[in-house]
């Protein structure tokens, strides 16, 4: 391995990444070392890690190399995996804009939850920031039976809403309901997800207009979640007798994260697009030797 291992920082609505280009899939990045990449006081701190690969280079996409070049191998902070990370896609696709990978446009990008289609804007006018990310983020699943969340002696009803990963949707009358979100709110029943769950506290804010907060599966608390936000409008939607498929018109909810606005449509074949910005703070190096060290250590 190199001694020097290339990154980048970069950010969706603050929901924060470590980009690790490897085109070759040649970077080992075990649980491990994926939590000591973002250990905020001891590493370089994210949400998680975006580690950049071709393909028809890694295992768990080949078969998905015909339909995109790019993979996402998306790791949650605490070095497990996750099928789908939706700012992680939006930032996945201004990195190899940055890079000069790909140009403004549409662009497949592969992931656990499938190809994901993101399409980089052009910014608004010369000298502009640069254009906001759309990725189609496919169609939401709405497993049947009742779910229950719960913060201290409070509880919720949710709404189950499958992105290509799990989540709760809790409404909520207060936000600060939700507490401190450090642990993984409990939910039941146990059996509705057996790998853990993304909750969702949402608050109304006007007509089409909510504003949540999240914990996600892995990270805790976090600035922003894209799918998370989907899964969001669309109980929202259906909460609102709302269903673009029986109405056949599009169907779109502006959602207040923590760190900043998403706007989600979801269509009448089900697909929902999320669009948003998507930034580059910060590129440098990390020291494969720390690297090495750290993860054994963690």
């Amino acid at each position: 391995m190199s001694t020097r291992i290339a990154f980048l920082k970069g950010h969706g609505t603050e929901n924060d990444f470590v980009i690790v280009p490897d085109p070759d899939n040649a970077v080992e990045l075990s649980p491990a070392t994926v939590a000591a990449l973002c250990d905020r006081r001891a590493g370089i701190g994210a949400d998680g890690v975006l580690h950049v690969v071709r393909s028809a280079a890694h295992p768990a996409a080949r078969h998905l190399a015909d339909e995109a070049e790019w993979f996402m191998d998306y790791r949650n902070g605490d070095g497990s995996i996750a099928e789908m990370c939706g700012n992680g896609v939006r930032v996945f696709a201004r990195y190899l804009q940055y890079a000069g990978l790909v140009g403004e446009g549409d662009l497949p990008v592969a992931t656990r939850g499938g190809v994901k289609h993101a399409h980089i804007a052009k910014p608004a006018a010369e000298g502009a920031p640069e254009g906001d990310v759309t990725v189609s983020m496919g169609r939401a699943a709405l497993p049947e039976g009742d779910v229950t969340v719960s913060v201290g002696t409070r509880q919720w009803p949710a709404r189950n809403v499958n992105m290509g990963n799990p989540h709760a949707v809790a409404f909520v009358d207060d936000l600060a309901h939700a507490g401190d979100l450090l642990d993984p709110p409990p939910f039941s029943p146990a059996s509705a997800y057996p790998d853990g769950v993304n909750v969702e506290f949402v608050v109304d804010r006007g007509p089409r207009h909510v504003a949540m907060r999240v914990h996600e599966r892995g990270a805790g608390e976090t600035r922003s979640c894209g799918t998370g936000a989907c899964a969001v409008a669309v109980a929202a939607a259906r909460r609102d007798g709302l269903d673009p498929a029986g109405t056949g018109t599009p169907v779109t909810y502006t959602v207040d994260l923590p760190g900043g606005r998403l706007t989600i449509t979801e269509s009448p074949d089900g697909e929902i697009a999320m669009t948003g910005p998507a930034v580059i703070v910060a590129e440098g190096e990390i020291d494969a030797g720390w690297l090495a060290a750290a993860g054994e250590s963690a």
